[in-house]
């Protein structure tokens, strides 16, 4: 029988199995098609790495990892990226996520299957500038007449281990290191010619026949907990919109409603095509909270296109980019905050805790509290020398932002356990008011209103999703404090901060500023140029710290320099073994001890 993706069988023959395979359980196991098309966008993807040489492979080998690389994103087809976001996420829940999968689920993900893989064969197939102009077709789908029972989570969890290409991407990153400056020009031109051979001929395929704007927005809502089916949800009419011309009615209709248990909008969504930017729907968006607030309250306002999504929370911020929308209980505590929040400059600071005969821990306070509120910057970095209080300094701010309902619950990152503990008994002793939990010892975060993690421990746990939800959605934290902030917080980890939509407060000694390593970047100063700043000298000349101390430290090896001869082949080999040759249990017994002048410096506080 015929498939859709019979375009495929000549030149990927593979990936033709696997997405022939998706298409066959359509209708008989839609959890299990689910995950076999996110299966063969996996090894469509795993296939572009290894033979596109333009593609830089990211910190991670995952899925998510691989597609969100910028070199990828910026390779695809315009509106492609969309599709594989979400057939990316919904295969994700389709195998760790205890809700329904329909058939139209598993229908609308091959679909978006379909118009990837034709790009794929159109732009990188050796024969693509011949390939006909194609339209996926229901009837081509197996109706068996008995149906197989679905495979469940567990089994699907199994064959996803099973199935698992962590192994075949490792060496395929060992590959792309060994390769020669000549050998990647090489596959570069043949990439280019084989490029330039397809594009020659206009592609026409209509790569938008399925609409994937209002899917992956709703995809996004039901992983944030929100019924997209609920009665009053979506299409939802308003009053009082401005009058364009004569006959107007000022009605309009709101994609989105997100209701609160008392009735009342808590946000809406503006929902425009995945090929338009969503800022096009800002004001169209404006207009609507305007109708509702005149009838209930003032919603925060969300515009999406599927692929990027703004909040908009006009009573306190200017918009912002979010990786999802926010959870019922996190938009009550917007609404809460909005109304209920007050002055942080007119709070009193608790100087038990911190500025109390040390008044730079207050200025430095103060200098955040003026960056949120007054600034209306939403990152702040402290440098503050080792030993002059730099956690007792954010427990104090913890303490003014919930006092000042600016703050709920917070996140303190670290990149050790031994700061983690550090820092708990510092929450306990401090701010006894506070219930903090340590996440790589305790799992359960119920009743905590402050996080301790370290990067990786909060990167899995974002990862993580229970029977109905995400354990932590983007909106769950309102306040995120990193401890040694020049540290761990680039590249893999830095994903971290772009998921939630939290303030953000970075405290470090030492900022970073390499390219690729800049600590002013993320939080989004100008270099050199921290929220506030009191270094080592600022503390020696007030009398916090004593100046540091040169301590003459002898060298543990042989004075005796080895005078093995070493080649290019064997340097290194040879290296190790004079090491081993010159410590001090290895010594020859004639050798001359070191001079008592030889060694280097510690800094003490």
């Amino acid at each position: 029988m015929a498939s859709n993706f019979d375009f495929l069988r000549a030149s990927f023959p593979q990936l033709f199995d696997h997405a022939a395979q998706a298409e066959q359980l359509i209708f008989t196991a839609p959890r299990a098609s689910c995950f076999y098309t996110r299966f063969a966008l996996e090894q469509l993807v795993h296939w572009l790495y290894a033979n596109d040489p333009y593609l830089k492979l990211p910190y991670a080998n995952n899925l998510a990892a691989l597609i969100h690389a910028q070199t990828f994103k910026d390779n695809l087809k315009r509106g492609l990226f969309p599709k594989i976001r979400t057939i990316q996420k919904m295969g994700n829940r389709a195998v760790h996520d205890g809700t329904r999968v329909t058939k139209k689920d598993a229908l609308h993900l091959v679909q978006e299957l379909f118009h990837i893989t034709y790009w794929l064969a159109r732009f990188y197939g050796p024969n693509g500038k011949h390939l006909p102009t194609l339209t996926f077709q229901k009837v081509n789908i197996p109706r068996p007449a008995k149906a197989d029972p679905d495979l469940s989570r567990q089994q699907l969890q199994t064959l996803a281990t099973q199935l698992s290409q962590a192994d075949e991407m490792r060496r395929l990153a060992e590959a792309k290191q060994q390769q020669t400056e000549a050998e990647l020009a090489a596959a570069k031109a043949e990439r280019d010619a084989l490029l330039a051979q397809n594009a020659a001929v206009a592609d026409t395929h209509d790569y938008n026949e399925a609409d994937t704007r209002h899917y992956l927005i709703d995809l996004l809502l039901k992983e944030a907990g929100w019924d997209v089916s609920a009665p009053n949800a979506t299409e939802v009419e308003v009053q009082g919109m401005p009058i364009q011309k004569a006959g107007d009615s000022g009605r309009g209709f709101v994609d989105y409603v997100l209701w609160g248990d008392d009735g009342k909008p808590l946000a809406l969504v503006e929902a425009k095509r995945t090929s338009k930017s969503p800022n096009t729907g800002q004001h169209q968006a404006k207009l609507y909270a305007d109708c509702l607030e005149e009838r209930y309250q003032r919603p925060v306002i969300f515009y999406s296109n599927g692929y990027e999504t703004w909040l908009w929370d006009d009573r306190t911020y200017p918009p912002r980019t979010v990786l999802g929308f926010l959870k019922p209980a996190e938009l009550e505590r917007l609404i809460f905050r909005r109304q209920n929040r007050k002055r942080l400059s007119a709070t009193a600071l608790n100087k038990t805790i911190a500025g109390q005969g040390r008044p730079y821990q207050e200025e430095a306070i103060r200098r955040i509290t003026d960056t949120f509120e007054t600034e209306l910057a939403r990152k702040s970095l402290l440098v503050m020398a080792t030993g002059t209080g730099k956690t007792r300094t954010a427990i104090a701010l913890v303490d003014l932002m919930k006092r000042s309902n600016w703050a709920q619950r917070v996140l303190f990152l670290a990149d050790r356990t031994a700061l983690l503990t550090q820092a708990y008994r510092a929450f306990q002793s401090h701010l006894p008011t506070v219930t903090p939990i340590d996440l790589t010892r305790n799992k359960s975060v119920e009743g905590a209103n402050v996080i301790l993690s370290t990067y990786k421990t909060m990167l899995n746990a974002i990862n993580r999703i229970t029977d109905d939800e995400q354990l932590f959605g983007v909106g769950h934290f309102d306040l995120v404090i990193v401890d040694e902030a020049h540290r761990s917080i680039y590249q893999k980890y830095g994903e971290i901060f772009d998921y939630f939509d939290a303030l953000l407060v970075g405290l470090t000694a030492t900022p970073r500023s390499e390219v690729d390593r800049d600590t002013y970047r993320i939080f989004e100063l100008q270099q050199g140029v921290p929220t506030f700043a009191y270094e080592l000298g600022d503390a020696v000349q007030d009398g916090h710290l004593v100046p540091p101390k040169g301590v003459a430290v002898p060298f543990k090896f042989c004075a005796r320099a080895s005078n093995t001869a070493t080649s290019p082949q064997t340097k290194s080999g040879n290296m190790r073994r004079n090491f081993a040759m010159k410590t001090p249990g290895n010594c020859p017994r004639k050798s001359t001890p070191p001079p008592s002048t030889s060694g280097y410096s510690i800094s003490t506080p």
